[in-house]
């Protein structure tokens, strides 16, 4: 399994919501198997994301159409506050 880890500020969670909610589609058909959205509790203008998918390339592949085509492009990432921090991580077992 890999984690697409992604991590930035927002102007406020209930537009950033909303636009999150429009690329469920998407999510879904790069092969996203589980997602988890937090915030931590002494930031209500920040909030981490991690997209769960079976293989390294899927979440790479997402990652790059993030990039490209939602935060490149405003109309796409409302409640975007800032440059999205993002990683492709993969489970380890110890």
């Amino acid at each position: 399994m890999a984690t697409l880890h992604i991590q930035h500020p927002i102007t406020d969670f209930a537009t950033w919501a909303a636009a999150f909610s429009r690329f469920a589609d998407a999510r879904h058909n790069a092969g996203v198997r589980a997602q988890r959205v937090q915030r931590p509790v002494n930031d209500p203008r920040y909030v981490v994301i991690d997209l769960d998918f079976d293989t390294a390339g899927e979440a790479q592949s997402f990652q790059s159409f993030l990039t490209t085509q939602v935060w490149a492009r405003p109309e796409n990432s409302p409640g975007l506050a800032g440059t999205p921090e993002s990683m492709v991580l993969e489970s380890e077992a110890v």
